[in-house]
């Protein structure tokens, strides 16, 4: 049966990012996480990882891998994956002394967004910021970069007085590093370069990975699309407001960033029809779920930028099942994970995770929630 065949999903007007009538506390995403249990590189195959999968009618666990998804697939079914690409963005440079242009202490910039073409400027993160005021000149590579000014998030606006885009992509490309998260404690090499990216990735953007896709290698995709599902790509570029740590204590008061993204017409109409939407990563969770707040029904083309943040209490309209990895504590995308499944279920199957030492993170395990 063709995935038209299925009822088309209607989805409510505009409405509040969630319903909670309570205050929640940072606190209560909290969980003690063994630093071994924190995946330092990739497996050998994509497909090869864990898979915990959480029954939200049920209540119940079962662990599983990766390779057995398509078990959990049905006909109609409609996989939502996120094609954005992890730029090269981190790089290192000098600070350029005033005084006979002098090189001095080593600077580290990681570019979050681009904010002008012209001229060429980037919202980055800096270090060390107190050592470099607004004004100051770095030296990477031969190329300048003059620190404009800092915003209230402590990030800073960057200015390429000498390059256009086609240039700056070709400094990335030559000289840029793949941004790893913090907690994967080396240097990124070349199997990063391949590994950090998905399959299915394409347009340049983002800053970290939309992890979840990370586990697909050509055959499993291919497996899951003769189960009778289909593949709709849309566009998130992952930027500071999905990895910023909370750092209030109530769940409300931390502000999320935007981000943009894009769903194409054709995704759009695929998502419509679908018997059932399966959401790979957060990223495609917050894109879907913003823009069924935004627009009735039907789904179609829709690009801009996003700061929902979905905490317990939301009310999903587009996502039915969500295949996503193992989050950082106090983390948004915890708390993500805790809306779509329930905080206590998410929780306990978090501990069990941790008891039978699934990988966590960027490089880690997954976890299939229906």
């Amino acid at each position: 049966m063709p995935a038209s065949a299925f009822p088309s999903r209607v989805f409510q007007a505009a409405r509040s990012r969630h319903s909670y009538n309570g205050y929640l506390r940072v606190s209560e995403f909290d969980f003690t996480l063994p630093p071994e249990l924190i995946a330092q590189y990739p497996l050998a195959e994509r497909s090869a990882s864990r898979m915990l999968v959480l029954d939200r009618q049920k209540a119940n666990l079962q662990d599983s891998h990766v390779q057995q998804l398509p078990q959990w697939i049905r006909n109609g079914d409609c996989l939502v994956v996120n094609n954005s690409r992890v730029l090269p963005a981190r790089l290192h440079g000098q600070r350029v002394l005033s005084a006979g242009h002098t090189p001095g202490g080593a600077v580290e910039l990681l570019l979050l967004k681009s904010v002008s073409i012209h001229p060429l400027r980037w919202q980055a993160l800096v270090k060390p910021g107190r050592k470099l005021p607004c004004g100051s000149m770095v030296d990477t590579n031969g190329v300048r970069i003059r620190i404009l000014n800092r915003e209230q998030d402590a990030t800073r606006i960057i200015e390429f007085p000498d390059l256009d885009e086609i240039a700056l992509n070709q400094l990335l490309d030559n000289h840029g590093n793949i941004p790893l998260p913090p907690y994967i404690r080396r240097k990124d090499n070349e199997l990063d370069r391949e590994r950090y990216q998905t399959i299915y990735a394409h347009n340049k953007g983002s800053v970290a990975a939309p992890t979840a896709g990370l586990h697909f290698d050509k055959n499993l995709l291919s497996e899951i699309i003769r189960k009778g599902a289909t593949l709709a790509e849309l566009t998130l570029h992952v930027g500071l407001g999905t990895f910023q740590p909370v750092k209030t204590e109530q769940v409300d008061d931390h502000p999320m960033h935007s981000e943009q993204f894009d769903l194409p017409l054709e995704s759009a109409e695929t998502i419509q029809n679908a018997r059932r939407v399966i959401a790979v990563g957060t990223t495609c969770v917050r894109t879907l779920e913003h823009i069924a707040l935004q627009h009735a029904a039907p789904l179609q083309h829709t690009k801009g930028s996003t700061n929902i943040f979905i905490t317990p209490g939301f009310q999903f309209q587009a996502v039915d099942a969500l295949l996503t990895n193992f989050h950082l504590p106090r983390s948004t995308l915890l708390m993500l994970v805790s809306a779509f499944a329930g905080k206590e279920l998410v929780m306990k199957a978090y501990a069990h995770a941790v008891e039978r030492k699934y990988r966590f993170y960027s490089y880690g395990d997954c976890m299939l929630i229906v």
